[in-house]
């Protein structure tokens, strides 16, 4: 319950002034406003024991706890990272587990990501190999995190000398069925503005990026 100048001044005897301009008044005022910023930065503290919320070196310290340094990457990249690093520690190497390893860091619901092995791939098997057929990109986005830096994330996921292949990253452009006539502002093409239409799919290649320290 927050406290008041006004609420204080009505605990006071009678005897007492009561108006707000009066300097006891006045006094309970710089009270209240110093009791309003102390519970102001009691909230912060409460609130940034979470790692969606957590900034700055405040986020650093939960790292440490999970032996998971910042390296350069912004608090947004770290809260993928941290997550990663928990959910990691806890992984088995299963194909059920990377999932739930993949939806936790990107804040992902578990059914948006797909995995496929590949010992039986009909094409092109590979033994000890795996494709991620189906990741939001739109979730890389948001943290600005490059495919290249994500795949080292899945990478450290898998099983020891299990290969991942391929990370296919999905986006929500589609063109509308042949001859009907549909809108959708949320996939197909955007704007001049760039505020709306669909985001495009990708498949991980190879680059130069910046390392992160996973």
């Amino acid at each position: 319950m927050k406290m008041t100048a006004q609420a204080m001044l009505q605990k006071l005897a009678d005897y007492f002034a009561k108006h707000p301009e009066s300097n006891i008044g006045k006094l309970m005022g710089i009270i209240a406003d110093q009791l309003a910023k102390l519970e102001a930065t009691q909230n912060r503290i409460r609130d940034w024991r979470d790692i969606n919320q957590a900034q700055g070196t405040t986020l650093e310290r939960i790292g440490e706890n999970v032996a998971q340094p910042r390296g350069v990457a912004s608090d947004d990249i770290y809260r993928v990272l941290i997550k990663s690093k928990i959910a990691r520690n806890f992984s088995k190497g299963d194909i059920n587990t990377i999932i739930s390893v993949l939806a936790i860091a990107l804040n992902a619901d578990p059914s948006e990501i797909q995995i496929r092995e590949l010992y039986q791939d009909p094409v092109s098997p590979e033994p000890a190999a795996i494709s991620i057929v189906q990741l939001p990109i739109d979730k890389i986005n948001a943290v600005g995190m490059s495919p290249l830096q994500f795949s080292r994330i899945v990478q450290r996921t898998v099983a020891a000398g299990v290969q991942v292949s391929k990370i296919e990253f999905t986006g929500t452009f589609a063109f509308a069925s042949a001859g009907t006539s549909e809108s959708d502002p949320a996939a197909g093409f955007s704007d001049l503005a760039g505020t709306t239409g669909g985001t495009l799919s990708a498949v991980y290649v190879p680059a130069e990026d910046n390392d992160l320290p996973i």
